[in-house]
Order: structure tokens, then C-alpha cells, then sequence
């Protein structure tokens, strides 16, 4: 079937018993509080980002450093949200359809605290592209099947990323006048789907990069 954001974002109900520690890829999508567009703008179908945006995207490539298992493929950030896919591994158990993803993409060499779990998120310089990594030629397993103790659940991630982004917002509006949110920075709720097939990959991908170019036709518009 092909890809159709009004079906595959619509309020995900977690499936009932299943395990989303498993290795496997998963398409996230956060959305503002109250849809408050943020994060930046759109003009002329591209996504101009502006320093709250570009910290969200800062905290999403960090993610990858606190959850070594994990790998980040596509991502966006919206004017009011965000999408992302989040792959799991599993070790030497990972298998599946060798599928060439897009080239490395290199971001600046922000410094960590070491062994710290969390820390404040440097202020982004304006227009900055913090980008995550990717790896050609990976394999990739798409239907979940296997589970490790060791691996942290989506949920934990993903509230783990919405904890850090707030708390860089929180700093800009204090020390920048960022645009001040409502009670929170994020909807209590997140959306994902299991992406369970290279197809499935593919068009989610292809729906991520175009997604600025159709932001009059994205259910989180707002004029």
C-alpha cells in the first residue's frame, strides 16, 4: 500500500503485548504543543530552520551516542513536528534485505560530557545543519523477530529526545526570547509505525525528504 500520512499518523495505539525494544525500524513522528509552529518555516517548498529547530535536530543525532544499538536514517523537523526513522539492532543475530541508504552526512563535532546522561544543549548557531548518520550498504531488518534485554524500548527513546529538547528550549527562551509554549514543548502522545518491509521503507523515506514541499497539504498545517 502506498504511503498515506493521513492513515499511518493518525493516534497510534501501541500494539497490545509487543516488545518495541525488538531490532527492527521505526517511523517516529512528535508533534508541538497546540501545533506551534517553532522550529521554523517554510518558503518556496524547503524548511527554514531556525535555532529552536536546529536543536531538536542536535538532540536527535545525540541519540544515537547515549543508545549505542541504534542507527538514525531519515529525519526531518517541521515547522511543528518532527519525523524520524529509528533502526534497532540486534548484534551478529541481524539479518535481512540489504538495502543502500543514503550516503554519510556529516554535523559538527559537538563536544559530550562523558559518562553523563544528560547536559544542556548548546545554543545552535541560525541556518545551521546538524545532520544525522547513515551508512551505505547496511543491512537492515524490517520485520521485528527478536528482542534483547539490553535494547531500550522506542518509548524510551523517544521520551529521552522530547526531555532533552525541552530542556534546550527551555534555555533559549531564557537566554534568547525564544517563543515561550504551553505548559509543554511536545503533545503527551508520539506516533510510530512498524516499518516492516523495504517498500514500506522507501515510500516513509521518500514521504520525509518531500515533506517541506507539501506542507499546505500536511495535516499539521497551519497558516
Amino acid at each position: 500500500m502506498t504511503y498515506d500520512p493521513k492513515i499511518h499518523h493518525r493516534r497510534s495505539i501501541r500494539l497490545k503485548g509487543y516488545d518495541y525494544s525488538r531490532a527492527g525500524l521505526y517511523f517516529i513522528t512528535v508533534c508541538s504543543q497546540d501545533r506551534l509552529c517553532l522550529f521554523g518555516r517554510i518558503g518556496k517548498g524547503e524548511m527554514k530552520i531556525n535555532d529552536a529547530g536546529n536543536i531538536v535536530l542536535y538532540w536527535w543525532g545525540e541519540m544515537q551516542n547515549k543508545y549505542r544499538n541504534i542507527e538514525l536514517h531519515e529525519r526531518v523537523i517541521m515547522p511543528n513536528h518532527f519525523h524520524g526513522i529509528i533502526e534497532i539492532k540486534s548484534g551478529s543475530e541481524f539479518v535481512g534485505a540489504n538495502l543502500r541508504v543514503r550516503p554519510n552526512e556529516s554535523r559538527p563535532n559537538l563536544e559530550s560530557d562523558k559518562g553523563q546522561t544528560h547536559r544542556s544543549a548548546p545554543t545552535a548557531k541560525p541556518d545551521e545543519q546538524i545532520l544525522n548518520q547513515s551508512q551505505n550498504g547496511q543491512t537492515h531488518r524490517f520485520a521485528p523477530t527478536g528482542s534483547s534485554a539490553s535494547n531500550p524500548s522506542v518509548d524510551t527513546m523517544v521520551q529521552w529526545f522530547k526531555t532533552m529538547t525541552t530542556n534546550g528550549y527551555i534555555r533559549g527562551v531564557k537566554e534568547h526570547r525564544w517563543s515561550r509554549f504551553n505548559e509543554k514543548l511536545w503533545q503527551r502522545n508520539y506516533y510510530e509505525h512498524i516499518i516492516r518491509d523495504e517498500k514500506s521503507y522507501l515510500e516513509i523515506s521518500e514521504y520525509i525528504q518531500t515533506n517541506p514541499a507539501k506542507w499546505q497539504d500536511d495535516k499539521y498545517f497551519v497558516i
